[in-house]
């Protein structure tokens, strides 16, 4: 559902991050905005819900090339993990391209995990969207009383999804996981723009 932009030559994808409350989206995203360049960020706008926080901003990537002449603009969300918060996760949803689950490695949150991964098929099952790539995130790693990181991709059924292993406080693998996603975006949006091209 990327949007494209002929006037600015731009092409915006949107990832959003998901997960339980507290797995360490809205770190992952302020580490991130943090990070780049203030020249090709977005101002970091909050939402305030509850103890958790909506958090995005949008930038172009320096390392992602072009399609077809366009620039790429990422826009990142993080989206409130408690259940509480279902409309506000079906509204961020809307239009996603990349989704990153940040599970929490902690044993005493692997029903939190699976409760957030149910949520989100089923908002994206009722939103009708196939194809959107998905990365795992098994965040938490530097805390006692984590499960191993394969026991966390089997218990929510994703051993066939790319996974990284982060400690998002210290921005251990939070840009890999980025890129690890934006890849997987960008490549399916090239073949989009290859068979237009080809059809044209």
């Amino acid at each position: 559902m990327a949007t494209v932009s002929y006037s600015a030559k731009e092409i915006d994808c949107k990832l959003v991050y998901c997960g339980p409350g507290l797995s360490g989206k809205t770190t992952n995203v302020k580490h991130i905005h943090s990070q780049v360049s203030p020249d090709s960020r977005g101002k970091l706008i909050s939402l305030a819900a509850g103890n958790e926080r909506t958090l995005f901003f949008d930038f172009l990537p320096v390392d992602t090339g072009e399609i077809n002449g366009f620039r790429v603009r990422l826009h990142l969300y993080s989206v409130p993990g408690q259940a509480m918060y279902t409309d506000s996760r079906r509204l961020i949803l809307q239009g996603v391209d990349g989704i990153i689950f940040v599970a929490d490695s902690q044993k005493a949150r692997m029903e939190a995990n699976i409760a957030s991964l149910r949520d989100l098929r089923e908002n994206l099952k009722n939103q009708k969207r196939r194809g959107v790539s998905l990365v795992l995130q098994c965040n938490k790693r530097d805390l006692p009383n984590i499960h191993r990181v394969e026991d966390i991709r089997k218990g929510l059924g994703l051993t066939r999804v790319p996974c990284v292993a982060s400690v998002a406080t210290e921005g251990v693998g939070v840009f890999e996981t980025l890129r690890k996603c934006s890849r997987m975006v960008l490549a399916r949006l090239n073949k989009q723009f290859e068979s237009i091209e080809g059809r044209a």
